[in-house]
């Protein structure tokens, strides 16, 4: 009978000063596929667009989380926050995704509610033919220490594909990634680049589960 599923996801870098590279090498020493969700602000930071493309070199997926990971769609009025926030952030990821556009919005802590989307992100996607990736395991890797972790095998541990969300800069936890992977593989668990349908209700554009309960 074989384990369960994990998809690892990064959040929020790419950043210079060395968790993202340190991230690299662990996935790269272990042959294990990731994806980095990165923001327009960070990736636009000196040093920090060679780290995604040596992400993208080795196999990873580049997403979109936004440009300053500071605004809930669900929060503003603003039509044009969806082109500020993932057009800008698109722009300077170019040629750094693949054929799929991976979209994540920024989640306040990893809420999943009415303030996540407006209908004018939505229209964003669908017109730009994203995909929309949620989660459904954040085990709070900011916090100290390496609590995050078996925070995040109690999720593994009671749903057949986890999707986790991690933080490739310096105030999250990857340190203890390797113990994480560890621990995984204790568990015969089977990594995966994928994503569950259960976490995508946009893909390609193309809407296919109910929103309403993300839309504001």
């Amino acid at each position: 009978m074989s384990g369960p599923r994990v998809t690892l996801t990064f959040d929020n870098g790419p950043d210079p000063s060395g968790t993202t590279a340190r991230v690299l090498d662990v996935l790269k020493d272990r042959g294990i596929p990731a994806s980095f969700f990165v923001t327009g602000a960070q990736l636009a930071a000196p040093g920090a667009r060679s780290l995604a493309e040596r992400a993208r070199r080795e196999g990873h997926w580049i997403g979109n989380h936004t440009f300053s990971h500071s605004v809930m769609f669900g929060d503003s009025d603003d039509p044009d926050l969806p082109d500020q926030e993932i057009g800008a952030t698109q722009q300077l990821i170019g040629d750094l995704a693949g054929p799929e556009r991976f979209f994540r919005p920024y989640g306040a802590g990893g809420l999943l509610g009415p303030r996540l989307l407006s209908t004018a992100a939505i229209d964003h996607l669908t017109v730009g033919g994203y995909s929309l990736v949620l989660w459904n395991s954040v085990p709070r890797d900011w916090e100290s220490g390496e609590g995050w972790v078996y925070r995040c095998l109690d999720d593994v541990a009671t749903q057949d594909w986890s999707l986790v969300v991690l933080h490739d800069l310096p105030e999250g936890g990857t340190a203890h990634l390797p113990l994480l992977l560890d621990q995984l593989e204790a568990m015969d668990a089977e990594l995966v680049q994928a994503f569950p349908d259960t976490c995508v209700p946009i893909r390609r554009g193309q809407v296919r589960d109910d929103l309403s309960g993300l839309v504001s």
